[in-house]
């Protein structure tokens, strides 16, 4: 029964699930406040990697 990945159900609920809790208002600044978010994390995680390289 369980196949290795998510079928197109599977984000359907989770997306429905999302738009209950949330509102359809506040999606889109989650949306952004979660991309700014892992922007900072890439960028930290990138100048760790510098440093430990010197």
């Amino acid at each position: 029964m369980l196949r290795n990945g998510l079928e197109p159900w599977h984000l359907l609920i989770v997306a429905v699930v999302l738009i209950v809790l949330f509102g359809s208002k506040k999606l889109p600044d989650t949306a952004r406040a979660l991309g700014k978010s892992l922007r900072i994390l890439k960028s930290e995680a990138k100048a760790m990697k510098e440093t430990d390289a010197q």
